[in-house]
């Protein structure tokens, strides 16, 4: 895979973990999120509204453009496992911007998942 390739797919990455951010902080703005029956149409309301969700979703289909891009030039089998790098982004994301915790296990596992990307690449 050379350079330019990974850049698409990268990019891809990065704008589909920034929308997991900003629908996270979306919904820290509405609370829990129900899908009843009896307040579905409020409950759209609200996400339609919700500055962050929106922009969430922008972000989601820039980066599914972007990820195009790169499938065109990759085989799936090599593209698809590089997603999990979302994966390490939002983990250190949330820590610093949600608090959210990055516990040992955490580490080791964003370790592995380095690690594996690092072999795909190179394959």
């Amino acid at each position: 895979m050379n350079l330019n390739t990974f850049s698409y797919l990268f990019a891809g990455i990065l704008l589909n973990a920034c929308a997991q951010l900003l629908l996270k902080a979306g919904t820290l703005r509405l609370g829990e999120v129900s899908l009843a029956p009896s307040t579905l149409i409020s409950t759209l309301g609200h996400l339609a509204t919700n500055l962050p969700i929106i922009a969430g979703l922008c972000l989601y289909g820039l980066s599914v453009i972007t990820w195009i891009a790169g499938l065109s030039r990759v085989d799936v089998s090599i593209a698809y496992p590089l997603l999990s790098l979302g994966y390490v982004v939002n983990a250190i994301a949330a820590y610093f911007l949600f608090g959210e915790a990055l516990t040992p296990q955490r580490l080791i596992a964003i370790g592995i998942i380095l690690l594996g990307v690092y072999i795909l690449a190179r394959s």
